[in-house]
């Protein structure tokens, strides 16, 4: 980056990475407009097979309110199987967890925020510019807005949708926030996974299978480079874009640092 650089100007410039989920300590990992269309509905393939969500997975209870299936049945119509079967299984891990460690929470609140945390990832909900963090959060609200969810608990859920890359804020957070971080933690990095015992880990994974989880969280990353770049400024998955993309122009930490137009 050329002396005399701004930070602005770094901004301005395209290229970055809207990430997936971060790994850290206990966890790991739209502004759109309001008139982006729906994805079409794509199949959905997993070991349960109906529309309706199993009652309990790996002794873990998924909650069976109104609320709940909407929500499952919305993210299912708008993603990928196996984005669908990851948010899923964010909830269970996170769930197992907390449930193990005695901790109480609001389980329909946990469920919601864990199955809508990576629609930033769903081309409908992606904004030019925003992290997809947020761009997820907003088409939460949006939608939570849409089933008349009261305005505290939509709060919540923007906030555990948000934060969920950054564990070391999240969980510092109360429970329904950090376990999304936790969650989708143990399913992108496998941190905490010695904690899930084999027969629970294999119900789980029979019950919502990863379908190439790896790869195509992989590939939503480095579409995010080329689409939004700036996206992911100061953003850990700006590495990727590092590695995969010839001349990627998000600049680092120390760029900006030294840019500042400060004469010493």
């Amino acid at each position: 980056m050329s002396e005399g650089v701004t930070r602005r100007t770094a901004l301005g410039r395209g290229a970055g990475v809207a990430a997936i989920g971060a790994v850290s300590a206990l966890a790991t990992a739209v502004s759109a407009p309001a008139a982006a269309a729906e994805p079409a509905a794509r199949a959905h393939a997993s070991a349960s097979g109906a529309d309706t969500l199993p009652r309990t997975v790996a002794g873990v209870r998924i909650p069976t309110s109104e609320l709940a299936q909407r929500t499952a049945q919305f993210v299912r119509s708008v993603s990928s199987g196996t984005l669908y079967n990851h948010v899923m299984r964010t909830y269970l891990f996170g769930s197992l967890l907390y449930d193990r460690g005695g901790v109480r929470y609001d389980r329909e609140l946990a469920f919601v925020a864990a199955a809508l945390h990576d629609l930033g990832l769903v081309r409908a909900y992606q904004t030019p510019d925003e992290r997809f963090e947020v761009d997820g959060a907003d088409a939460a609200q949006r939608f939570l807005r849409e089933q008349r969810v009261p305005a505290e608990r939509v709060a919540v859920v923007w906030d555990a949708i948000a934060l969920h890359t950054n564990a070391g804020i999240a969980t510092r957070k109360r429970p329904e926030i950090a376990m999304v971080s936790v969650g989708s933690g143990v399913d992108f990095s496998g941190n905490e996974l010695q904690r899930i015992p084999p027969d629970t880990l294999e119900e789980i994974l029979a019950a919502f299978p990863r379908e190439g989880f790896k790869k195509d969280a992989l590939d939503n990353i480095l579409s995010l480079c080329r689409t939004k770049p700036m996206s992911v400024l100061m953003h850990p998955f700006a590495e990727v874009g590092r590695r995969h993309l010839p001349e990627f122009p998000v600049p680092t930490v120390e760029d900006l640092l030294l840019a500042a137009p400060f004469e010493e």
